[in-house]
């Protein structure tokens, strides 16, 4: 996860808008980004944060 934000309230952003903008979901994020898409999920849910698919959005 070099490549993206550390901070996790800037992941945050950084993941709900790439996923807005470019992805179908979180799965074609973490694979065309070679992410951990565990890892990813934990980080964010240290902030209080969870990813709905149905909303293609963490919230």
């Amino acid at each position: 996860m070099s490549a993206i934000p550390k901070d996790p309230v800037i992941l945050l952003s950084f993941l709900n808008t790439k996923l807005r903008d470019h992805y179908s979901d979180l799965s074609a994020l973490c694979e065309d980004l070679e992410l951990n898409e565990g890892q990813l999920k934990e980080t964010v849910a240290a902030i209080g944060y969870t990813y709905h698919s149905d909303r293609n959005q963490f919230v």
